[in-house]
């Protein structure tokens, strides 16, 4: 009597999976192909001593002014002594011009329009020189440096001062005047280009 089921199934052969007929195990000689370990296949590739699973590990860096942890950001590069003396320029000849307002009004005399001009021009560098303090915390640039293309930071992070530190470093500028202004020189040889006022204050200044 035929069995209405059918053949009985047959058995896997040594060498073949229960199902599909996948090796267990490569032949010798064969290397295995892709895939998870353990199951007949290769395992992923190992990184080669001193790599990561995702390329080379990027090189230490010493920390300061910007740096990038990771290690891929370039080190900013340091403000010459010329780019600084052009922002400090500009802003004096900004200041310069509230100035004028002031002198006008001493020369018209003491009339009223002579002291409303005189008013103003107060009233002008107050404002002006608060506004220059709060971007220069800020941002990192007065409208000389913005000028010219470079900012102040600190030196430990690359991150803006801060309007507190920006007043104190102002204040310590009278140490770059002191001995024969030879403070506001010391960018011309000093490895970081920092003024007498930027050491003491941690702070350096870049381009950028």
């Amino acid at each position: 009597m035929s069995n209405p089921y059918g053949p009985p199934p047959q058995q896997p052969q040594p060498g073949q999976g229960p199902g599909y007929g996948y090796p267990q195990q490569p032949p010798q000689g064969v290397p295995p192909q892709g895939g998870y370990p353990g199951q007949g296949y290769a395992p992923y590739p190992q990184p080669a001593p001193g790599q990561s699973p995702y390329g080379a590990y990027p090189q230490q860096q010493q920390p300061g002014y910007g740096y990038d942890p990771s290690g891929y950001a370039p080190r900013p590069e340091l403000a010459h002594w010329g780019l600084r003396a052009g922002a400090l320029l500009i802003d004096g000849l900004v200041f310069g011009l509230v100035y004028l307002i002031i002198g006008i009004g001493v020369a018209v005399g003491r009339g009223g329009a002579g002291i409303v001009l005189i008013l103003l021009g107060v009233a002008a560098i107050i404002a002006f020189a608060i506004y220059q303090l709060i971007q220069e915390g800020r941002t990192g640039q007065t409208i000389g440096k913005k000028a010219v293309g470079i900012r102040l930071l600190r030196e430990l992070d690359g991150r803006p001062v801060g309007v507190g530190m920006a007043f104190v470093r102002r204040l310590a500028h009278f140490l770059d005047s002191l001995p024969i202004y030879l403070g506001w020189l010391w960018p011309l040889w000093d490895d970081k280009k920092q003024t007498f006022a930027d050491k003491v204050c941690g702070t350096v200044v870049i381009k950028g």
